[in-house]
């Protein structure tokens, strides 16, 4: 089996503390190492060096290269411009099928942190089984939910086929508060990490029969792989892909019996805003997450971070807050509202004044 790390991602949700020339997933926050570094260790019991592959943006080549230096080359795949998790999936898929390669897939994330890795590791071998036994078989993994998180997608189970082991029956994305809570309370719904076990031949079919057009499109760069043409291929075909996740592209389509949801307890959570950061390296929800000079006076379930020497960073009494102190850039804002931190960077890189602080 083959896995792949995406490692694309601008982290505009955790901005200040991430921007696009450094985003999250290089971010050496987590004892010295960065998410993409825990990524590739927490498998390489399972997987050689060989067999993992880093999917990432042109510009991050380089500050992959220096993270991980036993990847092979070979194994860093450029994608030219971002157009979203479909196109990327489909665009490994492709240049892995030109090289040859046939059989299942891990869909793998550089941004999450997982703390029992034993579990994660015991759900990609049985996915593998399970896609090796019948590759029409998607296999999702799922994250038992420890409260109602609407920012996150969510997995609804079917009947229970054995330990661990669920039908698939729907997925909903970023649900309402209200339906959230229902869906937590239900007991029927896992979070959705978005972490897969496909195999490499049934999924590109799912494009040609899902997304045609964008499949056709990946057609003309598979041929020109590995002839003087590559490169001039992939910059003029691969910006016209459609901007559209892998989700809606092809997971929303498949029919439920296609599916099949694994639900290991491996402590899984997505860093992925400024309040799930909190959420991640805090016992408990009402602990503060404090980095840096800064004082609390009575705050809690808070993240209170200040990167700036020689000035304190104080607060009294707030509850559920986000406080980021930059060099050049605070932002201030309760949890309920911090996945609207992502349309803060959008509206500030349409100013040309303001784009510089993104």
């Amino acid at each position: 089996m083959k896995a792949i790390i995406f490692a694309g991602g601008a982290g505009t949700r955790l901005w200040p503390l991430s921007r696009k020339n450094s985003p999250k997933q290089f971010g050496r926050i987590f004892n010295g190492k960065s998410t993409l570094q825990l990524a590739v260790e927490r498998i390489t019991d399972l997987f050689s060096y060989d067999d993992i592959y880093i999917s990432t943006n042109e510009q991050y080549v380089a500050t992959v290269k220096e993270q991980l230096p036993k990847i092979p080359v070979s194994n860093i795949i450029a994608e030219p411009e971002k157009r979203d998790v479909a196109p990327a999936v489909g665009y490994n898929f492709v240049k892995l099928r030109k090289e040859g390669y046939k059989g299942p897939i891990a869909i793998l994330w550089a941004d999450h942190l997982i703390k029992r890795p034993q579990q994660f590791l015991w759900s990609l071998k049985q996915g593998e089984q399970i896609v090796r036994k019948n590759p029409k078989q998607f296999v999702m993994i799922g994250e038992h939910p420890r409260y109602a998180e609407n920012n996150l997608g969510w997995i609804k189970m079917g009947q229970k086929i054995k330990d661990k082991l669920y039908e698939f029956r729907a997925w909903k994305y970023r649900p309402e508060p209200a339906e959230c809570q229902k869906m937590f309370a239900s007991g029927e719904w896992v979070w959705n990490p978005g972490y897969w076990i496909v195999d490499l031949d049934f999924t590109l079919s799912l494009y040609e029969r899902y997304v045609p057009t964008m499949y056709q499109q990946l057609l003309v760069i598979e041929a020109a792989l590995g002839t003087i043409r590559e490169a001039k291929v992939l910059k003029r075909i691969y910006p016209t892909l459609e901007e559209t996740h892998f989700d809606n592209a092809i997971m929303e389509k498949i029919p439920p019996e296609y599916a099949v949801v694994l639900t290991p307890n491996m402590g899984w959570s997505d860093p992925g805003t400024l309040y799930a950061l909190k959420e991640a390296l805090t016992e408990k929800a009402s602990d503060n997450l404090e980095r840096g000079l800064v004082y609390n006076l009575g705050t809690k379930g808070s993240l209170v971070v200040n990167e700036v020497e020689n000035k304190i960073l104080a607060t009294i009494g707030l509850e559920d807050l986000i406080v980021v102190n930059t060099e050049d850039a605070i932002v201030v804002v309760p949890k309920e509202l911090v996945s609207q931190v992502k349309e803060l960077v959008k509206k500030l890189e349409t100013d040309p004044k303001l784009k510089k602080y993104t």
